[in-house]
C-alpha cells in the first residue's frame, strides 16, 4: 500500500471510532489519542481495525509505535502494509 492509501485507511477506521473526526485537522506528528480524545478502547479497536485491513500483526506492546498518524504509516509500511 502507498502512504496515502495507508493514511486514508487509518482515517476510515478513525471515523467509525469518533465520527467528528476531521482529517484536515490532525496533525501527522501529534499523538493521534491527544487530538481526538482517544481512550484506551478506542485505541484497541483502532489497532484491531488496521490489522484486519492490512493483516500486518500489531503487538500490544507496539500500540505506542503507532501514536501519530506519521509513525502509524512508518509502523504499517515497515511492516509490509
Amino acid at each position: 500500500m502507498t502512504n496515502d492509501e495507508l493514511k486514508a485507511l487509518v482515517f476510515r477506521e478513525l471515523k467509525k471510532i469518533a465520527p467528528e473526526t476531521d482529517p484536515d485537522q490532525i496533525d501527522p506528528d501529534l499523538d493521534m489519542r491527544e487530538q481526538i480524545d482517544l481512550d484506551s478502547m478506542d485505541i484497541l479497536n483502532l489497532m484491531i481495525a488496521i490489522h484486519a485491513a492490512t493483516g500486518v500483526e500489531i503487538p500490544e506492546a507496539d500500540y505506542p509505535k503507532l501514536s501519530t498518524l506519521a509513525t502509524c504509516i512508518s509502523y504499517l509500511t515497515s511492516h509490509g502494509a
